[in-house]
C-alpha cells in the first residue's frame, strides 16, 4: 500500500474535498474506511445537490444554529429582498466560462431557465456544471472567475419571475 498516497487523501479530506473514503489492498487483506462526520455511523450531514438554488427566505437554518420560530432570515446588508441565491453545490474554483477565449455562460440581464448553464465549478480536476434551477434574470454576480469557492457560497442573485 502507497502510504504516500493515503496522506494525500486523507489531506483532502481534511480540506473538505472529500468526506467519505474507501481503501482495499486485496494482496495485503487490507481495508480502510474512513468518513468525514462528527459521529462516524451518522453518515453525511449535507447533501449535495449540483446547482442548488435557495432563497435566502427559505433556505435552511445555518449548521449548529436551531431554526427561530416566526422569524424569517433577513437578507445580507444591501441585499433586496425575493431575490434567489444560486449557490456553489461544493468546494472548489469558480469558472464563468468554458474556457478562457470563450464568452461568459450567463451575464448581468441574462434571463434564465431550470436547466440553464451558469457557471463551472472546478473540483479534483473535475468541471462541473452548474445549473440555474430557478427561473428569472440575473442581478448580480458574486464570484471573480479564477476565485476559490465553499459549499454553500452565493454565486448570482437572480430576480425570479
Amino acid at each position: 500500500m502507497d502510504l504516500k498516497l493515503i496522506r494525500n487523501l486523507i489531506r483532502l479530506m481534511e480540506r473538505g474535498e472529500v468526506t467519505e473514503l474507501k481503501i482495499e489492498d486485496e494482496q495485503a487483506h487490507l481495508k480502510v474506511h474512513l468518513r468525514r462526520g462528527p459521529e462516524a455511523g451518522s453518515g453525511p450531514q449535507v447533501l449535495m445537490v449540483p446547482g442548488s438554488a435557495h432563497s435566502p427566505a427559505a433556505g435552511p437554518a445555518p449548521v449548529g444554529l436551531p431554526p427561530q420560530e416566526g422569524s424569517a432570515p433577513a437578507p445580507p446588508p444591501g441585499r433586496a429582498e425575493g431575490l434567489i441565491e444560486i449557490t456553489s453545490p461544493m468546494v472548489g474554483t469558480f469558472y464563468h466560462a468554458p474556457s478562457p477565449d470563450d464568452d461568459p455562460f450567463s451575464s448581468v440581464g441574462d434571463d434564465l431557465e431550470e436547466d440553464t448553464v451558469v457557471c463551472i465549478v472546478e473540483a479534483m480536476k473535475v468541471m462541473n456544471e452548474i445549473r440555474a434551477e430557478c427561473r428569472g434574470s440575473i442581478v448580480e454576480l458574486l464570484v471573480e472567475n479564477g476565485e476559490p469557492v465553499e459549499f454553500g457560497q452565493p454565486l448570482f442573485l437572480v430576480k425570479p419571475r
